[in-house]
């Protein structure tokens, strides 16, 4: 509306400049033409008389924000548009470095530092042995391996030759471990020696050749298995020839999904994505090549294993991994290597905060932590704490197109669109169907965007052959389809559903809300679970916490219920419902509580409430303590198989 206001003043300056252009009598007196300055007075005071005062603050609030990021989005286009001129695949970007600094410490690994000459010579006898093994250009080969240097050589080498590695969850076993490696038709396994007996357990039900990794002088645990050290001992350390023929649009991995609402989906990360997500990640945050980043996560997610090793093997930085994340370890060991970036996801911050102070937690070189899944709750209490310039906090999956960052660290944002030129960033909220999550129409049959302080869907408009907007979905071609949106601002576009509730503030700041289905109605009124975790959490202590709606007889909705990991069982439930009541609207407080041991965490510090929703409040499933939230008496009490009944047979009042 600000530009049509615009556009209006500007018509009726012209015209009242061009009736200015002769001299007027009025009564015998001459009035001169107007000045260009009396005019432009003339057209800030109509301009201001319409409404655009709002939109002159607007511009004033964003606009330095807007012309910072349009910068940097313009490094990444530029270094997206270069490498895809010049068919630069990812291995062939790191080979530069590797001319460019050979003996630079590329990877620090527990007491072992490697040089991009090192990583790059294994990497080649990892490439050189699939082309003997007779493994070709497309074929996908399985990597189970823990975190590790020769982790990000294997897929690297495999790349070389347009092997796609499909980077398994070290975590796995049994079905879903069997399920990841099939749904991405490998044609063998490479398996680390330490997680062999997962592969054993499941052996039988795969019939693929297997290289187990680390056996060093000994033979194989899993039966029929290689020696992948001795094979590789043997093999040459020069690039292979088939590193020309790999494409920028070729497949580079495939990274599983991680499997919080069921199986993990493989979703396919091409060259050109693979560039576009770390050098987005390098030019927002505003990486440098001399940074040493600590990298605890997981190699085989996108934080870690793209986001985070993309600066390695993109832009020449140095990066700090582990075998495993440990929260103690963290800023002792991120002031042991000299490290300035740090990076973060799902709970991983919370964790820190957990930990007892040390003082580390402020000698730190850290100057900007990037990643996603900071809680509003704890933003300002983190950065304090320990003392964090900056936490430029991201919004994106794996998989996904709708991708935005909180690039100057304003609290609790994942990121920011412009709301000057909105359609700069072709990423949008769209409004949906609280009960079913599908997208809602106007009568034209599109859909209908959000307005700032309204909860929506966020999605991302596809274009094809784009390395920013093409969506390229999963190796299951049908779970890619229920991901795409049709007819979304004109028939026959198309968008990428994030499945993602989002809200934007006035100023373009987007807000994580809940997930689409983690939704629940309770009295009349839509409560958003993530929103709950994060106040539930805090006033239990930054306890590890979910939040979900069940079903209860005879009333209408879904109750809220509350998941709290407490083993110790020093929560008091007292305190607890005073700070829920201070923070929290009656409808949104859980009307149940269940007090775990523990609670299943994915690769990527989410906690998984699937098993836990099914469950629900129902004693004979549950066997944890259960509380329910007497309304009459104002406190929480034990669900008793009498209160169980009564509650079951609807007459709680409720």
């Amino acid at each position: 509306m600000g530009l049509i206001r615009m556009a209006v003043v500007v018509g009726v300056v012209a015209l009242v400049w061009g009736a200015s252009l002769q001299e007027l009598s009025l009564g015998g007196w001459t009035v001169p033409p107007l000045t260009l300055c009396h005019l432009l007075g003339v057209a800030a005071l109509v301009y201001i008389a319409c409404g655009g005062h709002y939109t002159l603050w607007l511009v004033y609030m964003t606009l330095p924000r807007d012309l910072r990021a349009g910068i940097r989005y313009l490094k990444v286009l530029m270094k997206l548009k270069t490498a895809s001129y010049f068919n630069m695949s990812i291995p062939k970007l790191f080979m530069e470095n590797v001319r460019k600094n050979p003996n630079k410490v590329a990877l620090i690994f527990e007491d072992q530092e490697w040089t991009f000459t090192q990583i790059d010579e294994y990497s080649n006898r990892v490439a050189n042995l699939m082309v003997s093994e007779g493994y070709k250009h497309g074929d996908t080969v399985a990597l189970f391996m823990m975190n590790q240097p020769e982790y990000i050589c294997t897929w690297l080498g495999c790349a070389k030759v347009g092997v796609v590695a499909a980077l398994i969850n070290f975590n796995l076993q049994q079905t879903p471990l069997v399920h990841s490696i099939q749904v991405a038709d490998s044609k063998a396994i490479i398996c680390g020696v330490e997680l062999q007996n997962a592969l054993k357990d499941v052996r039988d039900q795969l019939s693929v050749p297997v290289y187990v990794s680390g056996c060093r002088n000994t033979a194989p645990e899993v039966s029929d298995a290689k020696n992948l050290d001795h094979l590789l001992s043997a093999s040459s350390p020069t690039p292979p020839l088939e590193i020309d023929s790999v494409s920028t649009n070729d497949k580079l991995v495939y990274i599983y999904t991680s499997g919080t609402t069921g199986l993990p989906k493989a979703a396919i990360i091409k060259h050109s994505r693979y560039l576009f997500f770390c050098a987005a990640a390098y030019h927002m945050a505003t990486l440098r090549e001399e940074d040493i980043i600590y990298n605890p996560l997981p190699l085989y997610h996108t934080a870690g294993g793209m986001v985070g090793m993309g600066q390695v093997l993109v832009f020449n930085c140095t990066a700090v991994i582990r075998r495993k994340f440990s929260a103690s370890q963290f800023w002792i060991e991120a002031k042991k290597h000299n490290c300035t970036v740090g990076q973060y996801v799902g709970e991983l911050c919370r964790y820190l905060l957990n930990t007892p102070p040390k003082p580390e937690d402020t000698q730190h070189k850290v100057r900007v932590m990037f990643g996603n899944g900071v809680r509003p709750q704890i933003w300002k209490q983190f950065t304090s704490r320990f003392k964090m310039p900056v936490i430029a906090e991201f919004y994106g999956s794996t998989e996904g197109i709708a991708n935005i960052m909180n690039m100057d660290g304003k609290p609790g944002a994942c990121g920011f669109v412009s709301v000057i030129v909105r359609h700069a960033l072709p990423v949008y909220l769209v409004k949906v169907d609280q009960e079913t999550g599908e997208p809602l129409r106007n009568k034209n049959g599109l859909c209908i965007m959000c307005k700032p302080g309204e909860p929506g869907e966020f999605v991302g408009m596809i274009r094809k052959n784009d390395p920013m907007r093409d969506f390229h979905g999963y190796a299951d071609k049908k779970a890619t389809q229920k991901k795409v949106i049709q007819d979304v601002w004109k028939k026959g576009d198309a968008a990428f559903k994030s499945g993602d509730i989002l809200v934007m503030d006035e100023l373009g700041y987007m807000y994580f809300k809940d997930r689409t289905g983690d939704t629940f109605r309770w009295r009349g009124e839509n409560v958003s679970s993530t929103e709950v975790e994060g106040v539930v959490s805090k006033m239990a202590g930054n306890k590890d916490a979910v939040v979900y709606g069940v079903e209860v007889p005879g009333a209408e909705g879904k109750a809220g219920m509350a998941a709290i990991v407490d083993p110790e069982g020093s929560l008091d439930l007292t305190d607890f419902l005073k700070g829920m009541k201070k923070n929290l609207p009656p409808y949104a407080c859980p009307l149940f509580v269940r007090i775990l041991k523990e609670i299943d965490v994915t690769g990527t510090f989410k906690l998984k409430k699937l098993t836990l929703q099914k469950e629900g409040f129902d004693i004979n499933l549950v066997k944890d303590e259960l509380y329910f939230l007497d309304g009459k008496l104002g406190k929480y009490v034990k669900l008793t198989p009498e209160l169980f009944t009564k509650i079951s047979d609807a007459k709680a009042g409720l």
